[in-house]
């Protein structure tokens, strides 16, 4: 009875964890910035390329409806600014796309000329493997030295797997598993 209380804590707080990483974008990170943009210095993508997205993430969008729309659109109809096959048309003027997969999503304006002119946005989703806090630090590997007689050999330098951001999600699992094994003695 007691363990299977503890197991039901256990999955409740691990499943909250993993819904806490799930976070709302608010694409260029002000409202009504799905416009067209009055530099290259205010491109929507600079903005892209600041964050970092990840599979179950949120983009939003806030615009005027009456005015524009953004299409979801596969990579050569977003380099031609191809607006006839989008994969997704929202117009609502607050939409909301989940982020389901890894990799890139292009996204630009339904308005004719609007893409040509700047408003569109390539998104780069991590990999579930890589998650925040999880990403590899890996380097490439030095350019080979020339041997010499003389020295020791050394071993390349590379880098490792960062363990940064670990420490919340490791700290409550380590507890959890902790308070499940003085709960299964005590039963």
């Amino acid at each position: 009875m007691a363990s299977s209380l503890l197991f039901r804590i256990v999955l409740l707080t691990i499943s909250s964890i993993m819904s806490i990483e799930a976070k709302d974008f608010a694409v260029g990170g002000k409202p009504s910035a799905w416009k067209i943009p009055s530099s290259n210095s205010d491109s929507l993508n600079q903005w892209a390329e600041a964050n970092r997205f990840q599979v179950g993430d949120y983009l939003v969008w806030d615009y005027d409806a009456k005015k524009d729309s953004v299409l979801q659109v596969r990579k050569k109809d977003y380099h031609s600014c191809n607006t006839s096959s989008p994969i997704a048309v929202h117009q609502d003027g607050n939409t909301r796309v989940r982020l389901r997969r890894s990799g890139a999503h292009y996204f630009i304006s339904g308005v004719e000329g609007a893409c040509e002119k700047g408003e569109k946005l390539v998104v780069v989703v991590i990999s579930e493997n890589h998650r925040e806090g999880f990403q590899s630090s890996l380097s490439p590997a030095p350019a080979p030295a020339e041997f010499d007689s003389g020295s020791p050999a050394m071993a390349p330098v590379t880098g490792g797997v960062s363990t940064a951001g670990r420490g919340l999600v490791g700290a409550v699992l380590a507890l959890l598993i902790g308070v499940g094994v003085v709960g299964l003695v005590l039963v």
